[in-house]
């Protein structure tokens, strides 16, 4: 019986609420930005396949500003993630490589997007 007094006796001195804590979530801290996304490049390739169901290299090359060895390595990049997917084939007798976005790749630019809204939307917030 005396165990229960205790009990109920240390129930009675605990505190009934917890100080309030400022939290701090995770859609509002640029270092949890994906990393493969946020890249200029890779950025501007999902941007790009986003709203076009397909583009050739050479469109994208056009439409990114890049070079062909940049394209290339950033967009490996993005195929390794699951991001892209790239076919290649021939067009007549010439090679044709082509890429679209994911579905993977769709939720990342868009999980990107909220991201980077939610940073924009607390530091406009903030300054104030």
């Amino acid at each position: 019986m005396a165990d229960r007094r205790s009990a109920a006796a240390r129930a009675e001195r605990a505190p009934t609420s917890k100080p309030a804590v400022r939290q701090v979530t995770t859609s509002t801290r640029a270092a949890d930005l994906d990393r493969l996304v946020h890249d200029r490049t890779r950025l501007a390739i999902v941007s790009a396949l986003a709203v076009n169901p397909q583009l050739t290299f050479n469109e994208l090359k056009t439409l990114t500003g890049t070079t062909d060895g940049n394209l290339s390595v950033h967009a490996r990049k993005l195929e390794e993630a699951g991001y892209v997917s790239c076919t290649k084939g021939f067009d007549g007798r010439l090679p044709k490589t082509e890429f679209s976005l994911t579905p993977a790749g769709r939720r990342a630019l868009q999980k990107y997007l909220d991201h980077m809204e939610a940073i924009i939307k607390h530091a406009r917030a903030k300054g104030r």
